[in-house]
């Protein structure tokens, strides 16, 4: 069946920012085949349209959108992880602007003279708006490349990176610590804001790791509510991406 909806144009660039923001929340779990890949839909938000791309694995949510024609249709599909990366492939490769139309099966990108054609995944992704906190005012302000950092060597004391990084924030310091039984502890204490009382936190470091490698800020930006609340990650080089981590229970 041909695809006969109108194609949109949009800046590979751009495009190529979407999917790297999203990719990384993307479920490898293969009985949940509706979240092994990028949501990818029209939402509108204060009188403007958007292409907004959404992924998660249900322990944490990236999206990302960039401002579309409201006259564009799109209809909302799963773009499914292999097509995702061979896009990203030819993105990376592209200067041209980049043609996509797309039906409810499938979905195509016009690239650099090359045309992508894929089938979408069959499934109904989840309302995700249920899951992105509304009232966390409890707001973390740390130095990016201080928070990578920091993460990177303290994580190294535990082989097993999934398991819990504790996050002792107070007003204006932030201690991170891993505890493995067979290696000892790692512990640094790094710079921070914070306009709350002391709160303690954990996460998966993975999480925290591959959402910091997409905040373009020098700060990242953590909004919390509790420790047993999910966390809103901001960017403030970048109002149109956002990340929400479920916190662990060490």
């Amino acid at each position: 069946e041909g695809i006969n909806q109108e194609s949109f144009e949009v800046s590979p660039q751009k495009l190529l920012k979407l999917l790297n923001k999203t990719k990384i929340s993307i479920s490898n779990d293969e009985t949940r085949h509706y979240l092994n890949g990028i949501y990818l839909h029209k939402t509108k938000l204060e009188n403007k349209s958007f292409l907004c791309g959404v992924a998660t694995d249900s322990h944490r949510l990236s999206s990302s959108s960039l401002e579309i024609d409201p006259k564009i249709n799109i209809e909302p599909i799963i773009l499914p992880k292999k097509t995702i990366f061979q896009l990203i492939f030819l993105l990376e490769q592209s200067s041209g602007i980049i043609k996509i139309s797309n039906n409810k099966s499938k979905i195509k990108f016009e690239i650099n003279g090359g045309v992508l054609i894929s089938k979408v995944i069959d499934g109904r992704f989840p309302d995700y708006s249920k899951v992105i906190p509304k009232n966390n005012d409890k707001i973390l302000q740390i130095k990016l490349d201080e928070f990578r950092n920091s993460i990177e060597r303290v994580a190294t004391v535990s082989s097993d990176r999934t398991k819990g990084l504790k996050m002792n924030i107070s007003k204006d310091v932030v201690q991170l610590s891993v505890n493995n039984p067979n290696s000892g502890e790692g512990i640094e204490n790094i710079n921070a804001k914070f306009n709350s009382n002391d709160l303690n936190i954990s996460f998966n470091s993975i999480y925290l790791t591959d959402i910091a490698s997409q905040i373009e800020n020098e700060s990242i930006v953590i909004n919390l509510k509790d420790a047993g609340s999910p966390v809103l990650i901001n960017d403030f080089s970048d109002k149109n991406s956002f990340h929400v981590v479920m916190p662990m229970k060490i």
